[in-house]
């Protein structure tokens, strides 16, 4: 079955799904992880579908393609296709085993400042593959949930944790049904798009009375602004908040700052959903 593609600029080059070998060296599944966003919407996602037709990834320039499916499966609307190319978000995770254990040690740190129980519901954004490992291995819970930017940390997660729920999007839309948390991780709170405040009053609506945000970052203030300078594509948001800007926006959505870590190399903030939010 022919495709047909409009603009001419979209050119067969590789699957756009491929995983990168040097990175997972498994078989990725897609299955399971749901709610993928494009262009400001919210779609249903059949991955394996759409992995299998899509096999063309655009250069550089931004280009939008329409993809031709058989009429027994259906048709696939017009697609932005640097949704869908992925992101290097390898720099997340621990480098050697020197840092690997600093690092460890700082996890656990922003681990426990959520006070997660085997009863609660967690939801961990833009984190890496270690932090979600940690929070299994270490700190049970009732349900783990993981809302992503990028499709491929995401099916690794999925493949080695069936239980854990994975939705590829954005904070603001959160499913209507990814609510009553006690737990939220902002694990690199810089990679998100929005206001603080647009982020909280999202939250308050989603979380239990009493619920823990955890905003944190195990190298602080000052890697942030590293990883700006070498992933501008990634790092689009604000940097950490201050201590009065935060407790500020925190008193605004209903929330109170309880526990305030600001040094060089370790940042760690933590909120309180109010009993009457």
């Amino acid at each position: 079955m022919n495709s047909t593609l409009s603009p001419p600029s979209c050119l067969p080059v590789m699957p756009v799904f491929q995983a990168v070998e040097h990175n997972c060296h498994r078989r990725l599944k897609y299955g399971g992880i749901t709610q993928h966003k494009f262009g400001g919407g919210q779609h249903s996602l059949v991955l394996p579908r759409l992995a299998s037709i899509m096999s063309y990834h655009v250069s550089n320039s931004r280009s939008t393609c329409r993809v031709a499916t058989p009429a027994n499966e259906g048709t696939v609307s017009v697609v932005d296709f640097d949704e869908l190319i992925e992101k290097d978000w390898s720099f997340l995770e621990p480098v050697d085993n020197n840092s690997e254990q600093q690092h460890k040690q700082k996890i656990d740190q922003i681990i426990s400042a959520g006070e997660i129980a085997e009863t609660s519901k967690v939801l961990i954004s833009i984190s890496s593959e270690h932090f979600v490992d940690r929070i299994v291995e270490c700190s049970p819970c009732q349900q783990l949930l993981v809302v992503h930017d990028s499709l491929f940390t995401l099916a690794c997660i999925k493949e080695k944790y069936d239980n854990v729920k994975c939705w590829q999007g954005e904070m603001l839309y959160l499913p209507e049904d990814w609510v009553a948390l006690d737990v939220v991780f902002l694990y690199f709170l810089p990679a998100l798009p929005f206001q603080l405040t647009q982020i909280l009053e999202t939250l308050s609506k989603h979380c239990l009375p009493g619920a823990r945000i955890v905003i944190s970052h195990p190298s602080g203030r000052q890697m942030v602004q590293e990883q700006k300078k070498r992933h501008p594509d990634i790092v689009v948001g604000d940097e950490l908040p201050g201590k009065i800007t935060l407790q500020d926006v925190a008193t605004d959505n209903s929330f109170q700052l309880v526990k305030f870590v600001d040094e060089p190399d370790f940042y760690l903030a933590v909120l309180k959903l109010a009993k009457n939010g």
